[in-house]
């Protein structure tokens, strides 16, 4: 098998030239590189991408850590980085962890051992106690707000958004709400909800609170469970456009009308939601990527907050 100094050797050239060729360097004559190419052709020569990627002391590739990869909010995201790599000839690696701190870790460690130049972290299970230490082997980029002076993040004010949400839901008369999350208690997306929720209204009834929502299906299930309660919620808060695409669908089944009985608000302009006409919180999701991705590339800890619209619609 050919190698460089046989290029070299062939093309009547210096192996730091044929190197050069390989790199793409610009400071290259056209004949030369026309030269070096035509060897190349001929060996039909492929290059050891991992010792150019040591000799470059980069990968160009970026790791994407997302607990889900059939969830409309994290495919938004990673949409967003993907727009952007292919802008910048990056490659990009999914690294699903379903929420498994192992995994997660484990993930961190391809920035240790050179294997990614920088990591997305689209949502995480560790402490940033746990994720600062890897900072120093690559750069690493929240989708999430930190204060962390190691971590660049791309962001929106979650909490503002439940803020308003649960607000105009009060101005237009709703006292009961009940609001779905994709996640627990564990969940710090769950307790700033939770948070927003008794700023606005006070105490939460516990029924009014359901997790592990993500789908259609989900959708179903929990308005199945809301909607036949005694004092049954006047408005629903659902974590996205699919699982309100659920209670929509079954409110219909029951003869509820919407927004006249019911009232309903998702999250993210998903399709499903735009199609049904229902009202959404755009949290700009494809933006916050594209921004996280920049951040990754330019070895940034800056802090960029990205704007979030309510967009209301005949469903509330």
């Amino acid at each position: 098998m050919a190698n460089i100094i046989d290029i070299a050797k062939r093309a009547g050239v210096s192996v730091s030239t044929v190197s050069r060729v390989l790199n793409n360097h610009p400071y290259v004559s056209e004949s030369k590189r026309k030269a070096v190419q035509r060897v190349i052709d001929e060996f039909d020569y492929t290059p050891n991408r991992l010792a150019v990627d040591l000799v470059r002391k980069e990968t160009r590739s970026i790791g994407v850590v997302m607990p889900y990869n059939n969830n409309q909010a994290f495919d938004q995201l990673l949409h967003g980085v993907l727009n952007r790599s292919v802008e910048h000839d990056y490659s990009v690696m999914v690294l699903p962890t379903k929420y498994d701190p192992e995994k997660e870790l484990s993930c961190l460690n391809m920035l240790k051992n050179k294997q990614l130049d920088g990591i997305i972290i689209t949502s995480r299970s560790n402490d940033w106690n746990a994720i600062i230490p890897y900072t120093k082997y690559g750069t690493i980029v929240a989708c999430e707000f930190t204060d962390h002076p190691e971590i660049g993040c791309a962001y929106m004010d979650r909490y503002a958004s439940f803020l308003d949400t649960f607000q105009l839901l009060k101005d237009k008369g709703h006292s009961r709400i009940a609001f779905t999350t994709a996640r627990g208690e564990e969940s710090a997306s769950t307790q700033l909800t939770k948070k927003a929720y008794k700023h606005i209204f006070g105490d939460l009834p516990p029924a009014y609170h359901i997790s592990d929502c993500q789908s259609i299906d989900d959708g179903l299930r929990v308005a199945q469970q809301l909607l036949n309660m005694e004092v049954r919620p006047t408005a629903i808060y659902a974590n996205g456009d699919e699982v309100v695409a659920g209670f929509y669908q079954y409110a219909r089944s029951i003869q509820l009308e919407v927004p006249n009985d019911l009232a309903i608000i998702g999250q993210e302009n998903q399709p499903v939601g735009i199609g049904l006409g229902l009202s959404t919180v755009d949290h700009q999701l494809v933006k916050v990527g594209e921004e996280a991705f920049d951040l990754t590339i330019d070895s940034s800890n800056n802090k960029v907050e990205i704007p979030y619209h309510i967009i209301v619609r005949h469903s509330i």
